[in-house]
């Protein structure tokens, strides 16, 4: 335990400097006797936590990938407690997720036990033409990454409200106004209705939507109104988390 102590001090010490240090500094100050300062550095290089130039020590890969997955945990944690707070103050579940390489991805769901998300009976990947999530998504590319969408996973029939064919999902896509919450009513799941908030930052597309039983279809549109303000206001949040 006393080692590895010793060894963060060392990795601290060589973070606080970024033009790099040489170990008689770094021994100072960690407070560390120079012969065990570089038997931890040259460990240290050797696991790649450092690397060693003309004498000086610097961060090496793995310690910036711990950095990385550090910062990645905390930005997934931070879209998690919004997705709650929207879930609570809304009384809605609430779904994120991001079309990437591809693919519709649900990267966070947050439900209770009042407000229970929709159960994934159909893969919700190659079943984007039938639930809000994924025609919103969608609704967000160009012609021809739908096409290439629906060439790899065409339309079938999920429930009688499905839409029929690729062609007839086509044309709804494209009579959907820009930055509008999507609306789907039973398509995917009978007794289910849900409303997506279009979220587009850059070349990425995202979406944050909800889900409600079929008799309070009336809560869904001031709902996925009062979502769309929300976003507009934590839409910093989830901005961080595109790299997720």
């Amino acid at each position: 335990m006393g080692s590895v102590q010793r060894a963060m001090r060392l990795l601290e010490s060589v973070a606080a400097h970024m033009y790099g240090a040489p170990a008689k500094q770094l021994a100072r100050e960690t407070g560390l006797a120079l012969p065990t300062t570089y038997h931890l550095l040259r460990t240290l290089v050797h696991e790649g936590y450092l690397r060693r130039e003309k004498g000086l020590f610097f961060l090496g890969e793995a310690a910036e990938r711990l950095g990385s997955s550090g910062a990645q945990q905390k930005r997934r944690s931070a879209v998690a407690d919004t997705l709650a707070h929207w879930r609570d103050s809304i009384g809605v579940p609430v779904y994120y997720a991001m079309y990437q390489d591809g693919d519709i991805d649900v990267m966070c769901v947050s439900d209770s036990p009042e407000a229970p998300a929709v159960e994934e009976w159909a893969d919700f990947r190659e079943t984007g033409h039938a639930h809000a999530i994924g025609q919103c998504l969608l609704s967000q590319l160009d012609e021809d990454a739908r096409r290439d969408h629906l060439a790899r996973y065409p339309v079938q029939s999920i429930t009688p409200y499905t839409v029929r064919d690729n062609d007839a999902l086509l044309r709804r896509l494209a009579r959907m106004p820009r930055m509008e919450p999507v609306v789907e009513r039973q398509e995917y799941a009978l007794g289910t209705v849900c409303a997506a908030v279009p979220i587009t930052v850059g070349t990425t597309v995202a979406t944050v939507a909800m889900s409600l039983p079929v008799h309070q279809a009336d809560r869904l549109l001031p709902a996925a109104r009062r979502l769309q303000t929300e976003i507009g206001r934590h839409l910093g949040t989830l901005t961080l988390s595109i790299s997720m």
